[in-house]
């Protein structure tokens, strides 16, 4: 699934995200959406969101989409 579409995110989701101090090298953080942040349907870099832990940064890859 596309991490650009808002519409694709869902709370609880594990996905995986690039957080602001990390765009210039890639790396990539794993967790579960708490929130999403980001209102408009789509975004070029990826829908914002925040994960259990309080990270926040913009998603990358969905990876476990079929949660109940």
């Amino acid at each position: 699934m596309d991490g650009k579409k808002r519409s694709n995110v869902k709370i609880g989701l594990i996905v995986d995200i690039v957080q602001k101090k990390d765009q210039r090298t890639g790396a990539l953080t794993r967790g579960k959406v708490k929130r999403i942040l980001t209102n408009s349907a789509t975004h070029p870099h990826g829908i914002k969101v925040m994960l259990d832990d309080g990270t926040v940064g913009r998603i990358q890859a969905i990876i476990i989409a079929n949660l109940v």
